[in-house]
């Protein structure tokens, strides 16, 4: 039996996905509350509980030789980082309190791309430590503290922890959706009222991102982070990748940096005016090019992973929003709707 934790998720769900397609018998822990609609169509079996339930999680382990921990709080834009570092250090603190005692034979943790130093110049991978903690924002620093924690429960002995350095996914099944596939989304139904240049960041395919994620659990060494991404791309290829598999035309409108943090600093005073929490800040603007470009070679090389072009899952990430669109029209014109 193999646990996901956090398995309703974009990467969650496309883990589940897989593992059941691979013939295992997959567990699923979610809040009571959680959205589903990613395993709808899934056989599985689903418990609920809460991450700070020490006997809800103890109890969803038993029996369990894996456990993927895919739970994250990535509402960056929160003006309050409470809630984050709850979610991101604490609760993980939690569950790996119960994993000491479990006997697990893995534990992969889906970290991400922001917990690698900045170089800007050089690829970097990951022998390159955090080094921007004066620019990051409370999610990213939220990141990094949960990644060495969990890191130091392998190095310690205690839970054989994998870390996986996701960078952006995309695809099908993004469901909310996450903040970069907003993008994708607002491009593909014709809602993206402006393009954008100069806004570089990693990227990959989410199903070979959920594949790295079943190749760090047999493969991985405890207490080594692996990067998992598949290009550099400009947020301007994405949007019009995204449009084009829509066939819809790409704005024509297309902003630089200086324009986006512009707008930036709009939400930011805003912000701090009102006292909630504004999406678009220049935090927020700096997330989407401010780490350097990563090297995949160690995943490569130790995971045996190789992902596909990320362009690929962006062009399905577009269909899926257009199936979304369409789907909805159809039962809106249904007799029975009314």
């Amino acid at each position: 039996m193999k646990l996901v934790i956090g398995g309703n998720g974009f990467l969650g769900s496309h883990l589940v996905r897989q593992l059941l397609a691979d013939g295992s018998d997959v567990r699923v822990f979610t809040r009571p509350t959680s959205d589903l609609r990613g395993l709808a169509d899934l056989d599985f079996e689903h418990v609920t509980g809460d991450l700070f339930d020490t006997s809800s999680i103890r109890s969803a382990m038993q029996g369990c030789r894996t456990v993927f921990y895919c739970a994250v709080d990535t509402r960056a834009w929160l003006s309050d980082p409470a809630p984050l570092f709850r979610t991101n250090v604490e609760a993980i603190r939690n569950v790996l309190d119960v994993a000491t005692t479990s006997g697990l034979d893995s534990f992969t943790y889906t970290s991400t791309m922001a917990t690698i130093g900045r170089h800007p110049g050089r690829i970097v991978d990951e022998t390159d430590d955090f080094n921007w903690d004066d620019s990051a924002t409370d999610y990213v620093r939220s990141r990094v503290a949960g990644e060495r924690l969990a890191l130091g429960y392998a190095h310690d002995g205690r839970v054989p922890v994998v870390a996986a350095c996701v960078s952006n996914t995309y695809g099908s099944g993004d469901w909310q959706p996450t903040p970069h596939g907003s993008f994708v989304a607002a491009a593909a139904l014709g809602k993206m009222p402006f393009g954008v240049r100069g806004m570089k960041a990693e990227a990959v395919a989410v199903d070979d991102a959920a594949t790295a994620l079943t190749s760090a659990a047999d493969r991985g060494r405890p207490g080594e982070r692996y990067i998992v991404s598949e290009r550099f791309i400009d947020l301007g290829e994405v949007i019009t990748t995204a449009a084009r598999a829509a066939d819809v035309p790409p704005p024509r409108l297309v902003l630089g940096k200086a324009a986006l943090y512009g707008a930036g600093a709009v939400g930011t005073a805003r912000a701090r005016i009102t006292g909630r929490s504004q999406r678009l800040k220049i935090d927020t603007v700096r997330l989407m090019h401010h780490m350097s470009q990563m090297s995949h070679a160690k995943a490569e090389t130790e995971l045996d992973w190789h992902p596909r072009p990320v362009t690929d899952a962006i062009a399905d990430g577009a269909r899926f929003w257009l199936e979304r669109k369409r789907n909805r029209t159809e039962a809106k014109e249904s007799p029975s709707a009314g």
